[in-house]
């Protein structure tokens, strides 16, 4: 997997990749370019296994302000509609590719995380962040629609539909005691402990059986558009799946003789 990234920061060692937005002097922002890379990164991680988990980073204090004012949403504003759909499928792609990039990913969020740095966590398998983070999905402060890269199917997953409903209208912040609370965050860390607890969550993942992890992560997207009948039986052909490979005999073999499984991810 390619560490030597132009638009975002991307560090890899242990079978981790800490990643980050590299603009702290603007909070963070997204660009076109970093939006496409990004993409690009998590597609191609779909195939590489010498990843196991990504921990998503702040930078100097924040995550991320979403799409840059400059760069973005100012040339928006004179693009035609065909190069808006183009652009607005393009941050889409970037979801898709987090969701199906079958590792797990979790973001470490302080200070700001708004826009698209929000969706970027709410793409996220697991969150977590400081008492100082502020969460906004702010697209109706800035006259869009609160519907953008799939908030409106994802968060109500997350929090709820009338949370999700309030924040969509809104475009107000979430305080990180609410989203705790709420379910968004998984847990809240101090500031100074943030990326060292999410990187050593991110290596107790990556020691488990990384196949069986791409399946959870496959299923847990799959069964949003299934029927319980049809996720049943898809769980079931999964977990036979699973059932078949080293990871799950290592996992018998250390039961009997009483020893801690050491999962390779075949």
């Amino acid at each position: 997997m390619r560490a030597d990234t132009k638009h975002f920061l991307c560090q890899i060692e242990d079978g981790i990749a800490t990643i980050r937005l590299d603009r702290p002097d603007r909070k963070n922002p997204l660009t076109f370019d970093s939006y496409a890379e990004l993409r690009d990164w998590f597609r191609d991680l779909h195939y590489d296994d010498t990843v196991k988990a990504v921990v998503f980073a702040s930078n100097g204090g924040n995550f991320s302000s979403g799409g840059d004012v400059h760069d973005i949403i100012g040339p928006l504003t004179r693009m035609s509609m065909k190069e808006l759909l183009q652009f607005t499928r393009m941050t889409g792609d970037l979801v898709k590719s987090m969701l199906n990039c079958g590792k797990p990913i979790i973001t470490a969020a302080d200070g700001v995380c708004v826009g698209a740095g929000a969706i970027i966590a709410m793409a996220s398998d697991l969150r977590v962040a400081t008492p100082d983070a502020k969460c906004a999905f702010l697209f109706t402060r800035v006259g869009l629609a609160g519907c953008d890269m799939g908030a409106c199917a994802m968060l109500p997953r997350i929090i709820g539909q009338g949370r999700a409903n309030e924040l969509l209208y809104t475009g107000r912040a979430m305080s990180a005691d609410e989203g705790e609370r709420w379910g968004f965050w998984n847990r809240l860390i101090p500031a100074d402990q943030l990326e060292t607890e999410a990187v050593a969550w991110a290596r107790k993942i990556a020691e488990g059986p990384n196949f069986g992890h791409m399946m959870t992560k496959t299923m847990l997207q799959q069964e949003w558009s299934m029927s319980l009948d049809q996720a049943i039986e898809a769980e079931a052909q999964a977990q036979a799946i699973c059932m078949q490979t080293e990871d799950f005999t290592r996992a018998y073999n250390a039961f009997v003789a009483k020893e801690k499984p050491v999962f390779e991810g075949d």
